[in-house]
C-alpha cells in the first residue's frame, strides 16, 4: 500500500523517494576495473556496479506515460495520490575521450535538432594541459548560447552531449520521448554507462503535477512544481547523498538490488502552504534551502546557465 509506511515521512520526503529512479546494474568484469579512470575512481575495489544510461530511463518509461504517484498527507489528515510526470530539463554528459571518439561518426551525420561541438574539442597533449573547447549546442527549444573556452581539467572530462530545454512546459514531451528522440542521433545516451563518464555528469528533471486520486478537489497547494538534480557517474556512487535523513529513514542498499540515484539539488515553483513544510520540525524547510544551495553552486561551478533553474528561481524572488 502507498500509505503503509508514511507515518514517519514528510510529503517532501515521500516525493523525493517517490521520484527516485532505481536503476538495474550489472558488475563490470575483472579484466576491465584496472582500465578505469583513477580520477574518477580512485578506490581500490573488487566489483564495480555500473548502470547503462538505457536502464536509467527505463526507470521513467512508466512515469512517462502515466506520471510518478506521491501519497500526499493534507493538513485534515486526508490522503491522496498526487501524480508528477517528467520531463527532462537539462543534461550534460562529460565522458573519456576514447569513449566520445566511440560515437563521434555516429553524431557527426545527419539532422538533428541538436548540434554538438566537438568537432576541436580535446587535443592531443598532455593529460595535465589538455583544454576541453566546446561551444554550447543549441536547439530549437535552445541551450546555451555563449562560446566557452573551458579550462579542463582531468576529472572534467570531454563534453558528450549537453540539452537544456527551453519550451513552457505546454509545448515539451515527457522525458522518455524526449531521450528516444535523442537518442536517434546521439547513441551514447542509451548505451554509455556511468563508470564511462565523469563527475560532472548530471541531469535535471522537471516535474509537473497533472491529476491526483481521489479527483474532485482543486488543492491549490498540489500546484507545486519540481526540478530534480541528479549525478549519473560512479564517481559518485559510493557517497550517501542522503546523509541529511534520520537514520530509521535511510535504507542500506544491497549488492545487487539497484543503484539509487536520489536529488543532489532541488528548486520549486508555486510552492505555498503548509503541505510540502512540516512545521512539526523545521527539518523540510532546512532541507529545501540545502538542496537549493547545492544546485546553485553546481551550476555555477560548471558555469551553466539554467533556464528552468532561473524560471523557477527568479519567479520566487520576484
Amino acid at each position: 500500500m502507498f500509505f503503509d509506511k508514511r507515518s514517519m515521512q514528510s510529503n517532501l520526503e515521500c516525493f523525493l523517494e517517490c521520484t527516485t529512479p532505481v536503476v538495474q546494474s550489472q558488475f563490470l568484469h575483472k579484466s576491465e576495473i584496472r582500465d578505469l579512470n583513477v580520477l574518477w575512481h580512485p578506490w581500490e575495489r573488487e566489483k564495480v556496479e555500473y548502470f547503462t544510461l538505457g536502464d536509467l530511463w527505463n526507470c521513467y518509461d512508466e512515469w512517462s506515460a502515466y506520471g510518478a504517484g506521491v501519497p500526499i498527507l493534507l493538513n485534515s489528515n486526508e490522503t491522496l495520490v498526487q501524480y508528477y510526470v517528467p520531463y527532462l530539463s537539462a543534461i550534460q554528459i562529460f565522458t573519456s575521450n576514447s569513449a566520445r571518439n566511440s560515437f563521434r561518426e555516429e553524431t557527426e551525420s545527419g539532422d538533428c535538432e541538436t548540434r554538438d561541438s566537438f568537432s576541436d574539442s580535446c587535443s592531443d597533449e598532455s593529460e595535465s594541459e589538455k583544454l576541453c573547447r566546446w561551444d554550447g549546442f543549441s536547439s530549437e527549444e535552445g541551450g546555451l548560447e555563449q562560446e566557452s573556452l573551458w579550462p579542463r581539467s582531468d576529472r572534467l572530462g570531454c563534453l558528450y552531449f549537453q540539452y537544456f530545454e527551453r519550451l513552457a512546459p505546454y509545448g515539451r514531451v515527457p522525458l522518455m520521448d524526449k531521450i528516444n528522440g535523442l537518442a536517434q542521433r546521439y547513441p551514447g545516451l542509451m548505451s554509455l554507462r556511468s563508470v564511462d563518464l565523469s563527475p560532472a555528469s548530471w541531469m535535471a528533471v522537471a516535474w509537473y503535477p497533472i491529476y491526483h486520486i481521489p479527483m474532485g478537489r482543486t488543492i491549490k497547494d498540489l500546484s507545486t512544481c519540481f526540478l530534480t538534480y541528479h549525478t549519473l557517474s560512479s564517481s559518485f556512487q559510493d557517497m550517501d547523498l542522503d546523509d541529511d535523513m534520520d537514520g530509521n529513514e535511510k535504507k542500506k542498499r544491497k549488492e545487487g538490488e539497484g543503484i539509487s540515484l536520489p536529488p543532489f539539488g532541488l528548486a520549486t515553483y508555486k510552492m505555498q502552504g503548509h503541505v510540502w513544510v512540516s512545521s512539526k520540525s523545521g527539518r523540510d524547510q532546512e532541507r529545501l534551502m540545502s538542496l537549493l544551495s547545492v544546485a546553485d553552486s553546481w551550476l555555477k561551478q560548471l558555469r551553466v546557465q539554467h533556464h528552468d533553474f532561473d524560471y523557477f528561481t527568479g519567479i520566487r524572488r520576484g
